[in-house]
C-alpha cells in the first residue's frame, strides 16, 4: 500500500498542516498587496490574479482542516477544491465583460513589479508544496497545481505589461484574462481526476466491486 492509499500518520499530518498553513498565510498577505495595486492601475488580469491568491488561501486552509480524514472524505474535499479553483475564472469573466467595453491600458510598470513579486511568492509556495504533495493526496495536489499555474500566470502578466507599453491599449489585459480562465479550468479538471482516483482507492479498500460502475 502506498502513501497515497491511506491517510498520513500523526507526525506527517502535523508537518503537512504546518506547511499548508504557512502557504495560506503567504497567499493572504500577497492578496492584499496585489488587489491594491490592481485597483489603483485598473488591470483586470492583475485583479484576477489577486482573487487567485485569495482562492489559494482558502484551498490551503481547507487542506489544514481536512488532513487526517479518511481517504473517501479526502476525495470529496479534493472534488470540492476542484470547484473552488474555478472561482477566479468567474471573476475574470465579469471583468472581461467590463474591460471589453472600455479597453483602457493599465499602468505597465507597477503591473510588472506586482506580477514579479507574485511570481516569486507563488514559486516559493509551489516549492513548499512540492515536498509534501505526494503524501497529501488530491488535496495538496490541488494547492500545488494552483501555485504552479499561478507562476505561469504571473510571468504572462509581466509579458503583457511589456506588450502594453508597446501598443498602448488594454486588449492584452483582456486576452490574458481568457488565458487565466483556461489555466484554472485545466487545474480544476486535474484535481477532479486525482480526487476520482482516491475515491476509487477508498472503495477498493472497503471491498466494493468497482465493476458495477
Amino acid at each position: 500500500m502506498t502513501a497515497r492509499d491511506q491517510a498520513p500518520d500523526a507526525p506527517e499530518r502535523r508537518a503537512l498542516r504546518r506547511t499548508v498553513v504557512i502557504v495560506a498565510a503567504i497567499n493572504l498577505a500577497y492578496f492584499g498587496v496585489e488587489v491594491v495595486v490592481a485597483l489603483a492601475i485598473g488591470s483586470v488580469a492583475l485583479l484576477a490574479d489577486s482573487v487567485d491568491f485569495l482562492e489559494d488561501t482558502a484551498v490551503n486552509l481547507l487542506i489544514a482542516l481536512a488532513l487526517g480524514w479518511s481517504l473517501a472524505a479526502r476525495a470529496r474535499v479534493g472534488r470540492a477544491l476542484a470547484i473552488v479553483i474555478l472561482l477566479p475564472a468567474i471573476a475574470v469573466i465579469v471583468q472581461l465583460v467590463l474591460k471589453v467595453g472600455d479597453p483602457e491600458a493599465p499602468a505597465a510598470l507597477p503591473l510588472m513589479l506586482a506580477a514579479g513579486g507574485a511570481a516569486l511568492v507563488n514559486l516559493v509556495c509551489a516549492l513548499l508544496l512540492a515536498r509534501i504533495r505526494t503524501a497529501g493526496g488530491s488535496m495538496v495536489g490541488a494547492a500545488w497545481l494552483a501555485a504552479r499555474n499561478d507562476v505561469v500566470i504571473n510571468l504572462a502578466i509581466i509579458a503583457m505589461g511589456v506588450v502594453t507599453l508597446w501598443i498602448g491599449t488594454g486588449w492584452p489585459d483582456i486576452v490574458l484574462g481568457a488565458l487565466i480562465i483556461v489555466l484554472n479550468g485545466r487545474a480544476a479538471l486535474e484535481v477532479w481526476r486525482l480526487a476520482g482516483e482516491e475515491s476509487l482507492a477508498a472503495r477498493a479498500l472497503a471491498g466494493e466491486d468497482l465493476d458495477d460502475d
